[in-house]
């Protein structure tokens, strides 16, 4: 029995013996999975940019929501409503759609490589566990997404909201996320990636955000 093998041919699949495929119809097969890749990455960019956006405005209302809560009535009512409604639509059209998009295409990157298409590089090229590190963030970063939605649920079940002082520093997560994502994908992937650094650097750069941010709480309280 003479083995076979799979092959498109003008958008149509068609099976035909392994000994009878071209090397003209390898290229093309190969051509359209690195077009292919090009698309989700175009996708995965769209998808991570929006997800950040909503992230960062998300909590940045949950902060006004919780400052609203001193406010007296009746503005502390109508600021509140309409804060509520802005993060569920933040949340759900926003945010939502975005950490979708961006788990997707980024798997269907990674899919495609892994067929071989080219040399495996998410996988073979590079750092050491780069890609690991990166999709650990990001799996990190889905967990901050969750617990914001749950933050967002108690909102809107009218229990009390943390402080305003709190909630200004997890503001900041998602830009530890961005820089450590961003850094671990251009430098893990061309090879000068040093963990120790990122650590260092991730550590420093937290350091900074939280003195910043007392900073501001004091700078608040005296005016």
């Amino acid at each position: 029995m003479r083995r076979i093998a799979l092959t498109i041919i003008n958008e149509k699949i068609i099976f035909r013996p392994i000994g009878d495929i071209g090397p003209h119809i390898a290229l093309t097969l190969r051509s359209k999975l690195h077009f292919m890749i090009a698309f989700f990455k175009s996708l995965h960019i769209v998808g991570f940019v929006s997800w950040f956006a909503g992230l960062f405005y998300l909590v940045r209302i949950f902060v006004y929501h919780a400052e609203a809560q001193a406010k007296t009535s009746p503005e502390r009512e109508i600021l509140s409503a309409q804060f509520k409604l802005m993060c569920r639509r933040v949340y759900s059209i926003i945010a939502k759609p975005a950490l979708w998009i961006t788990w997707v295409a980024g798997l269907a990157m990674l899919a495609i490589d892994w067929s071989g298409v080219d040399r495996r590089q998410y996988f073979q090229m590079g750092a050491p566990g780069w890609m690991s590190v990166k999709l650990v963030l990001l799996a990190g970063l889905t967990a901050y997404h969750l617990y914001c939605g749950r933050l967002l649920a108690r909102i809107e079940a009218g229990l009390p909201s943390q402080d305003p002082f709190r909630l200004r520093l997890l503001n900041e997560g998602p830009t530890l996320f961005l820089v450590a994502i961003s850094f671990v994908a251009v430098y893990g992937k061309n090879g000068t990636l040093k963990y120790e650094y990122l650590l260092i650097g991730l550590l420093g750069f937290a350091a900074l955000v939280y003195a910043g941010a007392r900073a501001y709480r004091k700078r608040r309280a005296k005016s």
